[in-house]
């Protein structure tokens, strides 16, 4: 059973489907999970699958939008915000105690690629979220300082979106790029062969799993903050819930594998574990069933056992 809700950050409408157990019953009280999804994703891709999976399991799940993406607000569009995006966590988790039939006490949360680095950040600290369960976690701040992988990729992309905030602080378009090519067309001209590029295109481009509120855009100018966010700073100090990190044993370009065993490692959690999912890719465990299933398979145990 899935509602379409909304909740409130500051001034922000957030659009959410909150997925309910098959046997609801509102005079119960039950375990919350808030699912996050990937950067340039929405709520109807992957973050709803495994909220789906969820509430089969007996969980009251809420897969959100991002503020300033999908069908949430915010102006302008397609703003990747840190601040924000770890902020629609602390709000999600206020709507969640409003809602009598949640568990305060009991509420979770799940991310996917980099909706697991928010999930991460947003965790250490959030207290009402009890424990943390990350899909292939991707820190966007490292990719974006990463780049073309050359010495000085942060410095040449800050310079580039100064470039573009005078020119648009003077009447200039915003300047809208794309995440990665467009299409598998656009891609093979490109002569990109990375697993985790040729898997995204098919994933986000290709009826696999495309969808309307996930156009692959991105406000470039807009990116400045996410350039200096880590998103397991403090981790050593105030990520202290019980963690489990899930990732494919078959690393891409986006770095999920090394992020999740340094989040795994970095975090101060007494109770935390990793699980590799043997021949899965990145994506892989986005959608396709086996590696959804045994990702589900240890995130049921994980929030059994800390929920």
């Amino acid at each position: 059973m899935k509602q379409a809700i909304t909740f409130k950050n500051r001034q922000l409408e957030v659009a959410a489907d909150l997925y309910l157990p098959a046997d609801f019953d509102p005079q119960k009280r039950y375990a919350a999970i808030i699912c996050a999804h990937p950067i340039s994703s929405c709520k109807e891709q992957t973050s709803g699958l495994y909220a789906s999976k969820l509430a089969e399991l007996g969980y009251v799940a809420l897969a959100f939008d991002a503020s300033f993406q999908g069908a949430s607000d915010g102006e302008p569009s397609y703003l990747e915000d840190p601040a924000t995006r770890i902020e629609d966590f602390r709000c999600a988790v206020d709507h969640l105690v409003t809602l009598p039939y949640v568990d305060e006490n009991r509420i979770g949360a799940l991310g996917i690629c980099g909706g697991g680095g928010y999930a991460a950040s947003a965790t250490m600290t959030e207290r009402r979220i009890k424990a943390l369960g990350t899909v292939v976690p991707a820190n966007y701040g490292r990719l974006m300082r990463e780049g073309d992988h050359s010495s000085d990729a942060a410095l040449r992309t800050l310079d580039a979106i100064a470039q573009l905030r005078t020119a648009e602080a003077r009447g200039a378009e915003p300047f809208i790029t794309t995440y990665i090519p467009d299409s598998v067309e656009a891609r093979l001209q490109a002569g990109i062969t990375d697993i985790d590029i040729v898997q995204a295109v098919e994933y986000y481009r290709t009826p696999r799993g495309q969808h309307g509120h996930s156009p692959n855009r991105l406000l470039l100018s807009g990116c400045a903050p996410a350039v200096g966010f880590d998103a397991f700073h403090l981790a050593e100090q105030l990520l202290t819930q019980p963690l489990q990190v899930i990732v494919g044993s078959v690393p891409g370009g986006f770095g999920s594998y090394r992020d999740g065993f340094e989040l795994f490692n970095r975090a101060r959690s007494a109770h935390k574990h990793i699980r590799v999912v043997e021949g899965a890719s990145h994506y892989d465990l986005y959608d396709q069933p086996d590696a959804v299933a045994q990702a589900i398979e240890q995130l049921q145990s994980f929030y059994r056992d800390n929920l």
